[in-house]
């Protein structure tokens, strides 16, 4: 039969070693857990920045896309070496409905 003292050692030994591997697997899990949380959060702004990159790609390509649209001006072809036409006089035009 064991002493008194000798099963208290064994108790306090015990308790310590249990106690030991429980705050080690509480540390293990919080560690776990930061580290999930941590990649996570990065995935996050990674995410974040690949949609700016995006709308950022997509402002440039639409305003290329407007600069490189011909622009539709009216142009009037003159032939310099022919003399103009008499142009008409816009007060003296009849005006279609006017029965002056």
């Amino acid at each position: 039969m064991i002493g008194k003292f000798e099963a208290n050692k064994d108790l306090v030994q015990e308790l310590t070693s249990s106690g030991a591997r429980h705050v080690g697997n509480i540390a293990a899990l919080i560690t776990g857990t930061v580290a999930e949380v941590a990649r996570e959060i990065g995935e996050f702004i990674t995410d974040a920045i690949e949609m700016n990159e995006a709308a950022t790609a997509a402002r440039r390509d639409a305003e290329q896309k407007l600069d490189t649209e011909p622009v539709r001006e009216f142009t009037e072809s003159v032939d310099l070496d022919e003399p103009e036409p008499a142009s008409a006089d816009v007060t003296d035009a009849a005006v279609p409905g006017d029965k002056s």
